[in-house]
């Protein structure tokens, strides 16, 4: 599966993280440790808080160690908080609209994982979807689909509440389709300003998901706590630094403070009946 990161903290230059690390994003599209895969080379995004209320996003397919641009353009890019993403298909195509992170006004989001049997519930999952942010949609993942039923639920409102309801959605789904593949998910939202990262699984066989506070070349170590990170894999062997996120827990950033707390997804009113042909 994929490999992601979200970097919260200072303004920084995003090669600090993509590419300096010894587990760097870059290094872990090739040689993932931790990953279902080790090659995640089915493209690559990132998305960025700058000057402007959206986000700047650049996305391609090239494999993102493969692709000059994307190291020219992270050294020249400044943030206090980007998003980062190496691809590999759980069967999608390879295209710029299926890259992530996804983008829509000023929210950000990436997901690793997969919505088990998402070919059998498609299309109810998209009639769930708000015919006005639909529209929006581009690609053909379930990840994209996720997001944009995080929307419809409530994500600018309450992130957390949004995605408790919108996780319970499509296990009811998948129940209603007699899916026995499970539902992976880790996956982390936006708006620059609040962050949630969800690690998640309906068969407790989560993704790989970790925060900590690394010290990076580049900050003022003499100020102020260090950066928060949220990632799939540590960027070191340093065991203080990081945390693995508990199977079926939530990470909230704001204002420079992180709390992780138990996720549990709610419980649907009744169970949506599937859309026949």
């Amino acid at each position: 599966m994929c490999r992601w990161l979200v970097y919260s903290g200072p303004p920084i230059h995003l090669d600090t993280v993509l590419f300096e690390p010894e587990n760097s994003l870059i290094n872990q599209s090739l040689h993932a440790r931790l990953g279902a895969t080790a090659t995640n080379g089915d493209g690559f995004g990132i998305g960025w808080y700058g000057d402007r209320p959206a986000p700047g996003l650049f996305r391609d397919v090239l494999p993102a160690w493969n692709d000059d641009n994307l190291r020219s353009v992270a050294e020249q890019i400044r943030s206090p908080l980007f998003f980062a993403h190496v691809r590999a298909s759980t069967g999608t195509a390879t295209s710029r609209s299926n890259c992530h992170p996804f983008r829509h006004g000023r929210w950000l989001f990436m997901h690793n994982g997969r919505i088990g049997g998402f070919d059998r519930i498609r299309r109810d999952l998209e009639m769930c979807i708000d015919p006005a942010l639909y529209a929006a949609r581009l690609g053909t993942t379930d990840s994209e689909a996720l997001f944009y039923l995080l929307l419809t639920r409530g994500l600018d409102a309450d992130p957390l509440g949004a995605t408790r309801k919108a996780v319970a959605e499509v296990l009811a789904l998948m129940a209603a389709a007699g899916t026995q593949e499970p539902f992976r998910l880790t996956a982390a939202a936006s708006d620059g300003r609040r962050t949630v990262a969800i690690r998640y699984s309906s068969d407790a066989a989560s993704p790989s998901l970790f925060h900590g506070r690394p010290q990076l070349g580049g900050l003022d170590k003499g100020r102020g706590e260090p950066p928060i990170m949220i990632l799939s894999e540590p960027l070191d062997a340093d065991g203080e630094t990081w945390t693995q996120v508990p199977e079926a827990h939530a990470v909230l950033v704001e204002d420079g403070a992180i709390a992780v707390h138990a996720f549990t997804p709610d419980r649907p009113a009744r169970a949506p009946a599937l859309a026949r042909a």
